[in-house]
Formats: structure tokens, C-alpha cells, sequence
């Protein structure tokens, strides 16, 4: 296999990640702020091995972060291209659909955008 090959195989696992829908809910979850194993669980309704397992899969790939505090792993956003990227797609296909669509407006809500610090404003002006 030559290093083009490598390149293309490494580019389509990246894409590969979020190729189950449990992974792309996971990154709604927690997109805006860390949160426990527990409430990932919760607020996608499905079970903790099927959360664990894809969360674990994130992790090994880079996308997710995970810290222990006491008997609690944490999970956040490690990868910012990642979210970009999911925030684009749902962008795109959301800009295909009928506006009064309901999924669109789903699909905009699904990856809202990061809340951005006010500006400061320069005390000498």
C-alpha cells in the first residue's frame, strides 16, 4: 500500500467516527460542555453499555477527552475540527429542506454554536 493509500484510509476513519447516529447524538450531548457518563446516558435514553462502548470508540479516535473525578468519567469535546465539521453537515443538509420543515429546524438546533465572549470594549475609545 503506498502513502496515498494510508492518507485516504486514515482521512475515511476520521469521516468513520460519526458513521453511527449514537455517535453524532453524543456530540450534540456534549458539544457545549463536558458531562458524566451517567447524564450522556440520560439524555440520549439508551443503555450504558451501548453509550460506554461508542463513547470509548471517540476516545481511542481522538475526538473525545475523558477525565476521572471520584467514581465519575467525564467526557468532552477534544477535537474542534470534529464539532466544526458536524456543525457544517447538519448546516448543509438543514439549507437543502423546506424551511417549515421540523427537521430542519432540528437539524439547527443539533449543533448549536458555541456561545462567544463579548468583546471588551477599549476603555480609551
Amino acid at each position: 500500500m503506498d502513502e496515498r493509500s494510508h492518507a485516504i484510509d486514515a482521512v475515511a476513519s476520521y469521516f468513520g467516527v460519526l458513521s453511527e447516529p449514537t455517535r453524532i447524538r453524543i456530540m450534540h450531548v456534549i458539544c457545549e460542555q463536558e458531562k458524566t457518563v451517567s447524564q450522556i446516558v440520560e439524555e440520549l435514553g439508551a443503555s450504558q453499555t451501548n453509550v460506554s462502548r461508542h463513547l470509548g470508540i471517540m476516545h481511542r479516535s481522538g475526538v473525545l477527552a475523558r477525565r476521572k473525578e471520584r467514581n465519575q468519567v467525564y467526557y468532552r469535546t477534544a477535537d474542534p475540527v470534529m464539532v466544526d465539521l458536524c456543525r457544517s453537515v447538519c448546516k448543509r443538509i438543514s439549507e437543502r429542506m423546506n424551511e417549515k420543515m421540523p427537521l430542519r429546524r432540528e437539524l439547527l438546533r443539533l449543533m448549536p454554536q458555541l456561545k462567544r465572549k463579548p468583546k471588551l470594549k477599549n476603555p480609551a475609545t
